[in-house]
């Protein structure tokens, strides 16, 4: 037998000894903002005893693993029961593939009417895997080009700006007041837009006790908002994860509720309000859109499930049917699912201004915060610049936690402010970890006299 002979083998070149350079990849890997939620991760792991006002998490002494049996046993009731669902068809919804709008579109319908009083449509929903998900998608469809930019509060909440980061949108800050965003700026800055050639396309805002600021905007702010937007063209995308944490006084109407042109689209989340772990989140966006030739349109939601038909494929059935049964045992209100944690919110904001006020009595000490009507955030202005350095050193010596606002700004700002976050702590917690913070400012402040 005659031996076959091999081709001639060339070595492969050798692998370069460093492969990737940061240089080289996507110019957001180099943005602090991609940064700081990792950052802050990282100190709270370092220093573990410290008491922590920095993580936005909700409370979770109520949380019980036995209630998601009882959830997704709730939600497999409703698909036999209520729609009709033969046992084959239910085993399909809840281990396939799923529809890529999600399988929680009309329970979603009600909750909406019963907590927001938003008429939506089924069709106009799609079911993200989180709020995150929702604001990649729709900075996604609106950024076309170098020209697109989107607008939003300076401070704002950190995942829109790095959502937009990662979508190469640039985000042009407005300014906010007392009582949340500024509306003639909003429309200035619009314009001033207009002006340098480039495309507003969106404004971000979270017009009820905002991630960070804690600010709400009161109903006259809210309709001049509405109709500046129209006016000049520009969708307002609201997010609306704190707007069920009142602390007492009486709810405002979401801008989705009032809107009369159809310019709101309007992002939700159950990460706060059932927990975060289930990652789902929403979209309504029942803007229409005009075909291209023959391109179909439909609505803006139609589009948004085409891209996220090549991002997720489909939200979770799994954690869609954990938040499906919760919402079915709470006649679709998720304000009747967190009267609990809603009271321990009120009553830490509460323990937080109370402590504020003793801990840092008079004008002398050069310490000021603002008073939130609701929520789980309020900032404090403090005599020196807290930067990432000083908050390593607030932990290691001080054995307090708190978040810098600089890391919410687009842009310079924030420098000498912190964000206390108060939701998962007990009112002698929060005035243990007051006391802390006040010795850090005596420190920094007697060291720097």
């Amino acid at each position: 037998m005659t031996a076959t002979a091999l081709p001639e083998m060339r070595p492969y070149p050798q692998a370069p000894s460093d492969p990737l350079r940061l240089d080289t990849l996507h110019g957001s890997l180099s943005d602090p903002v991609l940064g700081s939620m990792t950052l802050l991760n990282e100190i709270t792991g370092r220093y573990p005893e410290a008491i922590s006002f920095a993580a936005g998490r909700p409370y979770e002494d109520f949380y019980d693993p036995g209630q998601l049996h009882s959830h997704i046993t709730r939600f497999t009731r409703h698909l036999a029961q209520d729609l009709g669902q033969t046992p084959a068809q239910v085993r399909t919804t809840l281990f396939q593939y799923g529809h890529t709008k999600g399988i929680l579109t009309d329970l979603l319908v009600q909750n909406l009417a019963v907590d927001e009083g938003i008429t939506a449509d089924p069709d106009a929903i799609v079911v993200t895997t989180g709020c995150q998900e929702a604001m990649v998608l729709l900075l996604r469809a609106l950024r076309t080009d170098e020209r697109d930019v989107v607008l939003a509060p300076a401070p704002t909440y950190v995942g829109f700006l790095g959502a937009a980061r990662l979508m190469d949108m640039p985000v042009h800050p407005v300014k906010e007041g007392t009582g949340g965003i500024d509306v003639d700026d909003f429309v200035d800055r619009v314009r001033a837009c207009r002006t340098a050639g480039l495309r507003p396309r969106a404004c971000y805002v979270v017009p009820d006790f905002a991630n960070p600021s804690g600010l709400s905007m009161n109903l006259a702010d809210r309709e001049r908002l509405l109709e500046a937007a129209a006016s000049e063209g520009v969708l307002v995308i609201e997010d609306n994860p704190y707007s069920l944490f009142n602390a007492g006084a009486q709810r405002r109407p979401t801008l989705k509720s009032l809107d009369r042109h159809r310019n709101v689209v309007y992002v939700g989340s159950f990460a706060k309000t059932a927990f975060p772990g289930a990652r789902v989140g929403y979209v309504v966006a029942d803007q229409p859109v005009e075909g291209a030739g023959a391109a179909e349109g439909g609505l803006l939601a139609d589009q948004l499930a085409k891209l996220k038909s090549m991002l997720t494929l489909n939200t979770s059935t799994v954690s869609q049917a954990v938040i499906g049964g919760k919402l079915l045992e709470n006649g679709g209100s998720m304000a009747a699912a967190t009267r609990r944690e809603s009271e321990v919110y009120a009553r830490n904001l509460r323990a937080v201004l109370d402590g504020l006020r003793r801990h840092f009595p008079g004008p002398g000490t050069q310490v000021s915060w603002n008073v939130p009507g609701g929520g789980m955030f309020a900032v404090v202005t403090l005599p020196f610049e807290a930067d990432d350095a000083v908050l390593e050193y607030s932990a290691a010596r001080f054995g307090v936690l708190w978040t810098p606002m600089r890391h919410f700004y687009a842009g310079a700002g924030g420098t000498h402010q912190i964000r206390l976050s108060f939701s998962v702590l007990t009112p002698e917690r929060i005035d243990v970890g007051l006391a802390r913070l006040a010795d850090l400012v005596r420190d920094r402040t007697t060291s720097k006299g």
